[in-house]
Parts: C-alpha cells; structure tokens; sequence
C-alpha cells in the first residue's frame, strides 16, 4: 500500500477541511500516480471532492463509522477492514484525510509527497517523514513553480 498526499513546507496538509493552496500539477500527478487503483479516503474527505463524489475510474474505498452506503464506492467501517479490502488489489493508494494518513501510514511502503515550498496556516497535519527514522526520502524531486508557488514531487520509502 501507498499514500498520497500534498504537504505545505510546515508538513500542514490543510486548514478547514480543505487546502489552503493547491497547484494543478499535483492533481495531474495524483492522476498519475493513483491510475486505476484502489484508493482509501475518509468520508470528510470525500466531501471535499468535486461533488463530494467518489473518485472516477478508481475502486473508491471510504472510511466511515456511519452505517451508510456511498454511490460508487465501498464502504469501510474501520482501517483494518479498508486496508482488508485493499488488499485484494493490485494498487491502493491512501489519499487522506489526516486521520486516515495517521492510521493507515503503518500499512504503507512508500508516499508520493507533493511538497509545497509555502506554509499557509493548517490545522491538519502529516507526520514529517523527514524527521522519522523508518522513512527514507528516495526521490528528492526537482523544483518546480506553477503561479509562484514552487513545488516538487518527492518519493519516500519505508525502511
């Protein structure tokens, strides 16, 4: 399993339930990176998203301790059963939000960052894996800028 995730120079990954600064290239890579996969999202994430409507071309698993169902989608009532269910896939991809990052980081091998050199105010944070002596970062990532905001892709793998 991976994670992917947009994080701000501070390690903040959004302010409000939403991001505070995004930059197009970071969708155009999540794109890229989550392809056809499964990806796992909690269910206020999920409300973020265009519609608040699963993800398209993706197996959507959402995380939730509601007993409710989501169109298109499959419904986890804990991590442990989402990242079961992920299990029976090729790719899975955690895509947020905090708690669900927090939870489910054990289960994951490898994080495609998007760093954001900028730190707008965030009340949600990612564990600095900077600092985390279980991660390596293997890809740097060359700079960017889209708008002013400087930007790179980074690739980060568990020890």
């Amino acid at each position: 399993m991976e994670a992917v995730v947009a994080v701000y120079s501070d390690w903040g990954i959004g302010c409000g339930g939403t991001q505070p600064i995004v930059v197009s290239a970071d969708r155009k890579h999540f794109r890229e990176v989550t392809g056809t996969g499964a990806v796992i999202v909690g269910r206020k994430t999920l409300a973020d998203f265009p519609g608040g409507k699963p993800l398209k071309n993706r197996v959507n698993i959402v995380v939730t301790r509601q007993n409710m169902e989501i169109e298109n989608a499959i419904v986890a009532h804990s991590v442990e059963e989402a990242a079961e269910i992920a299990s029976g896939y090729e790719n899975a991809y955690v895509i947020g939000g905090a708690s669900i990052y927090k939870k489910m980081l054990p289960w994951c091998s490898k994080v495609h960052a998007t760093v954001l050199d900028c730190a707008p105010q965030s009340d949600v944070f990612f564990p600095n894996l900077d600092e985390d002596p279980a991660w390596v970062c293997t890809d740097p990532g060359d700079w960017q800028e889209e708008n002013g905001i400087r930007y790179r892709f980074a690739t980060y793998e568990r020890k």
